[in-house]
């Protein structure tokens, strides 16, 4: 299986690359089923591959000009207090068996990948729906919206706290919606922030977990590799329209996790 763990690796970083976000959705799902890594490891190691690769990702909007840091440190730093409160306070309060209904035993791993297919699942509806997003060519921070951009922040880190999973989907709309940031400049900001939020929260709890850093490495390079094509492939293809056929893959992906964990 570890083959096509390999190949999903590489189109984890094609999405992040093409449209900005929805790859670091997939990478817990390939860990835990393609490599066989238990749901809590696979959110730490999560957390590397999908903040080294928008690293590599931010570099070429940097060079742009289209990374806002104004915007990252309204939306980031919320985010980062976040991952690290909810990565080394809440996550170890989650017990082994959270709860038994009838004979089947809801166990830690088990309650992780419910809340990440339930994730996967209000992301692919972000994917899916028509895009309504303003087209404001400004960048206004009114009190109100860095409030509200600063309280979703929170949850983002809370949720990539909890699941290892970037949050772009969340970010770019509150980006473009509520901090008037222009679409492009919105993708750029939000692999900045995603890329700190991931490895802040992978370095402050890594001390957890046993690294495999060979593993780690490989499928981080080749996460790398992919974002480097889908930024290519962005000059060529229109994001927008792939959006929906992704968002329904990951409608798939949410449906068939949670038909794994509870019914077979």
């Amino acid at each position: 299986m570890e083959i096509f763990g390999y190949i999903a690796s590489v189109l984890i970083g094609v999405s992040l690359g093409l449209i900005g976000g929805g790859g670091s959705i997939l990478t817990v799902p390939v860990l835990v089923y393609l490599f066989g890594l238990d749901a809590f490891l696979a959110t730490e190691y999560s957390l590397f591959i999908v903040g080294i690769s928008s690293v590599v990702g931010s570099v070429s909007y940097f060079k742009k000009g289209l990374v806002h840091l104004r915007t990252a440190l309204v939306f980031g730093i919320p985010s980062i207090i976040s991952i690290f409160l909810t990565r080394n306070y809440i996550l170890p309060l989650i017990p082994d068996e959270v709860a038994t209904i009838s004979s089947f035993v809801v166990t830690k791993d088990i309650f992780l990948l419910l809340i990440f297919a339930g994730l996967m699942i209000l992301a692919s509806y972000k994917m899916i729906q028509k895009n309504t997003e303003s087209s404001v060519e400004s960048l206004s921070l009114q009190k109100n919206n860095m409030l509200l951009a600063a309280g979703e922040g929170s949850v983002v880190g809370i949720l990539t706290g909890l699941v290892g999973a970037g949050g772009g989907f969340m970010i770019i709309p509150a980006l473009v919606n509520l901090l008037k940031t222009p679409m492009k400049a919105a993708i750029g900001t939000s692999l900045v922030i995603i890329s700190l939020n991931s490895l802040i929260g992978f370095f402050s709890s890594m001390h957890s977990a046993v690294i495999d850093w060979r593993l780690l490495a490989t499928i981080s390079a080749i996460a790398v590799v992919g974002i480097i094509i889908g930024s290519q492939l962005s000059k060529k293809i229109d994001g927008k329209k792939l959006k929906p056929a992704f968002g329904w893959f990951i409608l798939v992906m949410g449906i068939y996790i949670i038909v794994k964990e509870v019914f077979i």
